[in-house]
């Protein structure tokens, strides 16, 4: 029983409901019992206001712009740790030591490869389909290749589907994107690491050989960091509310790319670099600016801002630096980028953004890396989805060892008609 009571008061009656604590974060109501108490349920849509499960992975403070990662902050992370670090702490609860990564590499790397016959699987796709549409497709058929690990009630399978998914993404990504432009799949080279792995395998073709530029793989690695895990949000809730139903690893995965690719959530970055498209030219960013400033006007700076963040994205503080190393490693010298550097230094001075806390955020820099590096903006949430996998297994997992967590069920305020007779065809 918790220590602390809310006290809700309805018709004529008032019941006691017990506030829990977490280990930071504002307290919490339980209304678990609210129904078969009072009859009634609480209306919350979007689920703004209603906290559906208990988590120890992941904590945001939107209003201090803070993001901790099992405790640990998001720039430390991006800035000293790896993705491959990163992916251990998310699903084991600490950071490993060096024989404990070591080992956790060496396992990844040897999930990489996929069944053969799933390249027959990629060509049943139209070569303009979505890369998107091709991951929900792939991942999804992945429980048709391992039944070793499908069995959710064995933590030892639930283990080995976790390294397969968190291994077998960047293959399934960069195939997706080779598929796309005519090119042979290329199978990983374990000698690399994952992110330069799944960049040769990208952008590397059997003729000659693939050279990995430090800068880009850095950058790359970093982007993988912070797009890793990030609370609640849709498509983690999605992934959530499938595997209550006991689904598959696979399939609760695919569910969440399925989410993930509405433009509301992993297509922001695309829709930033597509509104430095229209811009253009850094001297026509005062005229945006205006624009963006009028509410009637249709125009609205994309990047800039965040639904949680309602101070500076902690993750975007990474992106500055990074944008600049791509820049300076690949020799970029394009309008658009120039745009995006400008852009970032004037509405940062802007009276009317700072009051807003209009920031740029993750997605701004992001999209611009992204095509900087060579990547089409179908892609870019593709690679959100490769990044986000790691967290969405690591919160599969943690919903599953839950014992508090049962099918999720959400109620609804109906409107609908109420009972009426059918009418025969004949008479209506």
């Amino acid at each position: 029983m918790a220590d602390k009571q809310a006290t809700l008061s309805y018709r004529d009656k008032s019941i006691d409901l017990p506030v829990l604590e977490g280990s930071v974060g504002p307290e919490v109501i339980d209304i678990r019992k609210l129904y078969a108490q009072t009859g009634a349920f609480t209306y919350d849509p979007g689920y703004k206001s209603t906290g559906s499960c208990e988590s120890a992975l992941t904590y945001i403070d939107g209003d201090e712009g803070i993001l901790l990662h099992r405790g640990y902050p998001i720039g430390q992370l991006a800035e000293q740790s790896s993705f491959m670090e990163v992916s251990y702490l998310l699903l084991n609860g600490e950071l490993p030591s060096k024989s404990q990564l070591d080992e956790f590499t060496h396992t990844i790397s040897r999930h990489t490869m996929v069944h053969e016959q799933l390249a027959t699987f990629y060509r049943g796709f139209r070569r303009d389909a979505h890369p998107m549409a091709i991951m929900c497709g792939v991942v999804g058929a992945l429980s048709a290749f391992y039944h070793d690990s499908a069995d959710i009630s064995d933590p030892e399978q639930r283990k080995i589907a976790s390294h397969r998914l968190v291994a077998k993404m960047p293959t399934i990504a960069a195939m997706a994107y080779k598929y796309s432009v005519g090119q042979p799949f290329l199978y990983p080279d374990n000698s690399l690491s994952y992110t330069g792995n799944f960049l040769r395998m990208t952008f590397g073709v059997p003729a000659e050989p693939y050279e990995v530029v430090p800068a880009v793989e850095k950058a790359m690695d970093r982007i993988f960091i912070l797009h890793a895990d990030h609370e609640q949000n849709a498509s983690t809730s999605t992934v959530r509310l499938a595997g209550s139903s006991g689904a598959n690893p696979f399939a609760c995965i695919a569910a969440g790319i399925a989410c993930l690719w509405g433009p509301a959530h992993g297509g922001a970055n695309e829709a930033a670099l597509n509104m430095l498209r229209e811009i253009g030219t850094p001297d026509k960013i005062p005229h945006y600016i205006e624009r963006a400033k009028d509410k009637n006007d249709p125009f609205r700076l994309m990047g800039f801002g965040h639904r949680v963040y309602k101070n500076y994205d902690p993750r975007a503080t990474v992106m500055q630096q990074t944008v600049r190393e791509v820049f300076d490693a690949l020799k970029v010298n394009d309008p658009l980028f120039e745009t995006a550097l400008r852009l970032e230094e004037l509405a940062l001075k802007d009276d009317y953004f700072i009051e807003k806390k209009l920031f740029p955020n993750v997605d701004f820099y992001s999209g611009v890396i992204l095509s900087a590096i060579g990547f089409p903006t179908t892609m870019f949430t593709a690679l959100f989805a490769l990044a986000r996998t790691v967290g969405w297994v690591a919160q599969w997992n943690e919903m599953i060892s839950d014992p508090a967590q049962v099918i999720g069920r959400p109620r609804q305020l109906y409107t609908g008609p109420t009972q009426r007779d059918y009418v025969p065809i004949d008479q209506r």
